[in-house]
């Protein structure tokens, strides 16, 4: 059967079959794609407590905002970086992925401990929600609640394309000055908007977790198993930011 397709740009249709299978009886399983996830996570909250801890232990606000400033900075470009070279050499995602989360927890710890000077206990609300989405998904694609269908799966990609594509114009837009003050507001608009988005990174993971099941099926090479905790982490990672988002916007018009 044909690979399931995924709007995770890290678990496209193509990756595991792309990979060809292992012969030698160590193929990538499900339970080695868990442990590597857990793995990739704890070295991500490792950099992301350095870097709250740094933020919260200046001296005043000015300081704190530049201590991390350029940890964010390297954060995002280092983790993009890392991402393209890990999606177009997944034999090196042993290595890459690592590096990977690290620098994306420099991205999350600055982030977080930001809003969370402005919304104090916004940051343990967000991982709450975040762990709490992706074993409520896990649930209901183990259940079969939740079956990944073709049409599933076209809404799916279709919805993540839409976003992102509108992410990237509003970022071009804004270097001219136009603002979607709506969409970023605290308003209804604001607000349903980040919903949709919420929902659509959550059904990413189901998608995430059908094709992983598939390449393990399929007996995909042991290091699929690093690249599939890596594509895992995309996903949660994004989760993570929208509904930090979302938090934020519904403190901000209390």
């Amino acid at each position: 059967m044909p690979l399931m397709r995924t709007s995770n740009p890290a678990l496209s249709d193509e990756t595991f079959r792309a990979t060809g299978v292992s012969t030698l009886g160590d193929g990538m399983t499900i339970s080695g794609a868990v442990n590597k996830t857990g793995i990739l996570l704890i070295l991500c909250v490792a950099t992301a407590a350095w870097t709250w801890n740094r933020f919260f232990n200046a001296t005043s606000p000015e300081e704190a905002m530049a201590s991390i400033a350029p940890l964010v900075m390297v954060g995002a470009i280092g983790g993009l970086i890392a991402a393209m070279v890990t999606i177009f050499k997944k034999e090196w995602s042993a290595i890459t992925a690592p590096i990977y989360a690290l620098l994306e927890g420099l991205v999350l710890g600055g982030v977080s401990a930001m809003l969370e000077m402005r919304f104090h206990g916004i940051a343990i609300q967000a991982v709450s929600l975040t762990f709490g989405t992706l074993v409520v998904m896990l649930l209901a694609y183990r259940s079969g609640l939740i079956k990944v269908t073709d049409k599933l799966r076209l809404g799916i990609v279709a919805a993540t394309g839409g976003i992102f594509v509108f992410y990237l114009l509003q970022l071009i837009l804004g270097f001219f000055g136009f603002r979607f003050a709506a969409i970023n507001g605290g308003g209804p608009i604001g607000i349903i908007f980040s919903l949709v988005v919420v929902g659509v990174a959550a059904l990413n993971l189901v998608l995430d977790f059908d094709l992983i099941e598939n390449g393990a099926r399929w007996n995909a090479p042991k290091y699929m198993e690093w690249y599939s905790g890596f594509a895992l982490m995309v996903t949660l990672i994004w989760l993570y930011l929208e509904i930090l988002r979302l938090l934020s916007k519904f403190r901000s018009r209390s």
